[in-house]
């Protein structure tokens, strides 16, 4: 309930500083890329985690709030599987037991993703997916500008783990231009299959904060 709370006051904010525009995480980068899913070491029961595969994708990096240069924001990823029906939004959040629950203000996009609450798969299990930097890619940095060019090096990577076990690896290609950006709406909830579904409470409090901020972005 907590991060729900976080969640609805970042759109409160940005309720009161926009129009037209995004007010859950207005400040982003949308890039090209590929997802190599080499396949989770312990079964999942997700089909899309358990099995290799490659996919064509759409990544965003943003900030929250929209706080300028490095200085802290609720940083997010967004990643859309073109041909696969799922988009996968993941917030700077802890990593332990309790803080994995909460989103947490980072400086650097070089930090740990979490799905704040978790996925339920088609073995009726429940896990949490996350996302970090790759130890071999190029630095992504502090500002949206540093991941641009990061992106740029070809070699701009992130990791993805499921219950903390690396199932895949996100490389980021070309740089969409800042017009087809502000077209993009993810949504997590309508774009799941029934193997890998949102659950939890703040998942209908998302489901509610993307329709209206897609509906104000029409006005």
């Amino acid at each position: 309930m907590v991060a729900a709370a976080v969640v609805a006051l970042l759109a409160g904010i940005r309720v009161t500083r926009s129009r037209h525009r995004r007010f859950l995480h207005p400040a982003g980068r949308s890039f090209t890329g590929e997802l190599e899913i080499w396949g989770a070491p312990a079964r999942t029961g997700s089909v899309l985690l358990d099995n290799p595969s490659h996919w064509p994708v759409t990544i965003r990096l943003s900030k929250g709030i929209g706080t300028r240069g490095s200085r802290p924001d609720v940083l997010g990823v967004a990643i859309r599987l073109h041909g696969h029906g799922t988009d996968l939004l993941l917030s700077t959040a802890g990593t332990g037991p309790m803080t994995r629950h909460l989103p947490a203000p980072r400086r650097s996009f070089a930090s740990h993703y979490g799905s704040i609450t978790a996925y339920r798969t088609g073995d009726d299990r429940k896990i949490y997916l996350s996302a970090g930097p790759s130890r071999t890619g190029t630095p992504l940095g502090r500002s949206l500008g540093t991941v641009t060019a990061a992106a740029l090096t070809g070699n701009a990577q992130l990791v993805l783990c499921a219950d903390e076990q690396p199932f895949g690896r996100v490389t980021f290609g070309e740089l969409i231009p800042g017009t087809a950006d502000a077209a993009l709406a993810f949504d997590p909830i309508r774009n799941a299959t029934p193997d890998l579904r949102p659950t939890g409470a703040i998942h209908g409090t998302r489901a509610l904060a993307y329709r209206v901020s897609q509906r104000w972005r029409r006005r």
